[in-house]
């Protein structure tokens, strides 16, 4: 403590920050134990960034001091107080980093989940930025003292009741680093007392690179677990470490352990979530690799470890090929790198190789979690495209909902004359098993591939073919099909469908691309189609979206001349009785057949004709 103290400054918080505070101290429930996670967590960035530091600069305030968190607890007087001798913090930094809100948007995110009705734990709170604010939840005031490693720095305390104010003053004080002391809420004092704190160290900071000392004790088992051989580490030891590297409650799906040497030498110890994170919100805030060089931290979530759709992997990897004062372009550059990365993305597709082959529970389960993410390696990495190709898996008209099958299973059960690998894409499963294109496929059971995720559209141009056979849409009105004999049979003379046809041409005009004889449709009365020059209703849907005023290509209409209502249209047509019945039932089918494609701008014309034909109908 300082033995002089000089003047108090006080400061407000920011508007965004008193609230967040409010929320954080008011709305937390569950798990609030959460608060000395991340004060540990704290002091262990600012140990690396010393130990770090002493790697290229002797020239630090204390350098022979031990690189460990000390924790003192006393029941009577109800406070807790964490210690570590790491990088401290300047007074700029007391106001900046611990003053304000550490990321943009936090607020909003809390807000959000408290609008959606759901519980804002506190074991998600160190994912938005904000885990020293934590400390409010069970104590009344909180004070920091630092000093900055740097010879001349100064120290300073740092005092807040989390009520709107915090005020900074500075002291003497001889060591560099920080400490920070809670008052305890009286609801909060088990808080106080060894074996709840160590209990706490155990569940959630066992792993820490730096002694947790308890009083005279040791908490923490120090130990790079990526060391040790497979056969020395249990399956708690493994979950444990994940929880620790990943920042997730729950336990992993899987895990992949390499220690290699030969061209590069590396070890790594990787995992395979259940599910993304709670908390994670985008993409790219998920936990990569982090990288080590002979157990010394040289940067946290390397992500030139692995490609973008393998970003979801958390774990640790050490290599003794890196300087340790290695820096991010460097390994954006560097050979070695590029040789890690080469040889753990083939390891893990190795992996999900095998639990698609022999646990193909839990690769559907991996699969509906980081399957949009992990199918954008197909258009990107073009070394490991096959075996990418192999790990993928789409719902099809065979399938039960929410079961998948794979290119390989849709190969081995084509027909025998079958030379093309179809499919419907689409936003839900439930539409695409009513679109009229796929009646000719059922009827005939023919497998389709259902592509109902965004990125489908954006993966299918780099698939093009699989085992030598093309995938096509069902939609594309050049489809191979062939209509059975019974169609044909009940099917309109073709000197009445071309005169019908025409009259349908005539009344359409340049809405469409032409108008066709179907050989696809079995119940419906005509469908939609897309050219050579077409795309696909995902594709359209999707290229929309990245620019609202792209327009589609014309469609094709294509008519089931087998159909009750086509053979009467073409019976009116013939005795030239009513061309405006003609006119308004072929505006009809084409305006459904918008309106089942998800291209209808204007459904109030369509149901207002369909009341008049309705009336019509029924007259007497």
């Amino acid at each position: 403590m300082a033995s002089e103290t000089k003047e108090i400054q006080e400061f407000e918080y920011q508007a965004e920050m008193q609230q967040l505070l409010h929320l954080i101290i008011n709305s937390l429930y569950t798990h609030p134990e959460i608060f000395l996670r991340e004060l540990i967590s704290n002091a262990s960035d600012a140990i690396n960034k010393v130990r770090f530091r002493q790697l290229t600069d002797k020239d630090l305030l204390n350098p022979d001091l031990a690189l460990q968190i000390d924790i003192q607890l006393e029941a009577k007087e109800n406070t807790l107080s964490i210690q570590d001798y790491g990088i401290g913090m300047t007074k700029d930094d007391l106001i900046e980093r611990v003053g304000t809100v550490a990321s943009s948007g936090t607020l909003e995110l809390v807000k959000q989940l408290q609008g959606e009705g759901k519980p804002i734990d506190a074991n998600l709170i160190g994912q938005f930025g904000v885990g020293f604010y934590s400390v409010f939840m069970v104590a009344d005031e909180v004070a920091i003292e630092t000093r900055h490693a740097d010879i001349d720095s100064q120290g300073y305390r740092w005092t807040s009741k989390g009520e709107g104010k915090f005020s900074i003053e500075e002291i003497d004080r001889p060591n560099r680093g920080t400490t920070v002391t809670l008052k305890l809420k009286e609801s909060a004092n088990e808080f106080s007392e060894a074996y709840k704190v160590k209990n706490v160290i155990e569940k959630y900071s066992n792993f820490v690179d730096f002694p947790i000392n308890v009083g005279e004790e040791r908490a923490n088992t120090v130990s790079a677990l990526w060391y040790k051989s497979k056969s020395d580490i249990s399956d708690e030891e493994l979950n444990e470490f994940y929880k620790f590297v990943s920042n997730d409650s729950r336990e992993p799906l899987g895990h992949l352990q390499l220690s290699l040497e030969g061209a590069v030498n590396f070890k790594a110890l990787l995992f395979i979530p259940e599910s993304p994170p709670l908390g994670i919100i985008r993409e790219e805030d998920l936990t990569t690799p982090h990288l080590y060089s002979n157990r010394i931290s040289i940067q946290e979530n390397c992500k030139d470890l692995l490609p973008e759709y393998l970003r979801f992997v958390p774990g640790v990897v050490d290599t003794e090929d890196l300087p340790l004062n290695v820096s991010r372009e460097f390994t954006q550059d560097s050979p070695v790198m590029r040789k890690i990365r080469n040889i753990l993305v083939k390891r893990l597709l190795s992996l999900l190789g095998e639990w698609a082959e022999k646990e193909e529970e839990k690769y559907e389960k991996f699969f509906k979690s980081f399957g949009p993410l992990f199918k954008t390696g197909v258009p990107s990495d073009h070394e490991n495209r096959d075996a990418l190709l192999d790990l993928l898996r789409f719902e099809s008209n065979r399938t039960e909902p929410g079961k998948f099958t794979s290119l390989k299973q849709y190969v081995e059960g084509m027909k025998e004359e079958q030379t093309e690998i179809y499919y419907l894409a689409g936003e839900h499963r439930e539409v695409l098993e009513r679109s009229p294109n796929l009646e000719y496929f059922k009827k005939n059971e023919i497998e389709v591939l259902f592509m109902t995720d965004p990125a489908d559209a954006f993966i299918l141009p780099a698939i093009d073919k699989y085992d030598e056979k093309p995938l096509k849409t069902i939609e594309k009105a050049d489809i191979d099909v062939q209509r059975d004999a019974e169609a044909l049979k009940e099917a309109l003379a073709s000197e009445d469908a071309i005169s019908v046809i025409d009259a349908m041409k005539e009344i359409l005009g340049d809405r469409v691309e032409d108008v066709v004889e179907s050989k696809r449709l079995v119940d419906s009365a005509a469908t939609l189609v897309v050219g050579d020059k077409g795309f696909d209703t995902q594709t359209e849907r999707m290229m929309r979206m990245m620019n609202q005023e792209f327009k589609g290509s014309k469609k094709i209409l294509e008519i089931n001349t087998s159909h009750p209502l086509i053979k009467n249209l073409a019976r009116i047509q013939k005795a030239e009785s009513d061309k405006e019945l003609i006119e308004t039932c072929t505006l009809q089918l084409f305006e459904g057949a918008l309106l089942n494609y998800g291209e209808l701008e204007t459904p109030a014309e369509l149901l207002h004709r369909m009341t008049d034909i309705m009336e019509r109908a029924t007259r007497s």
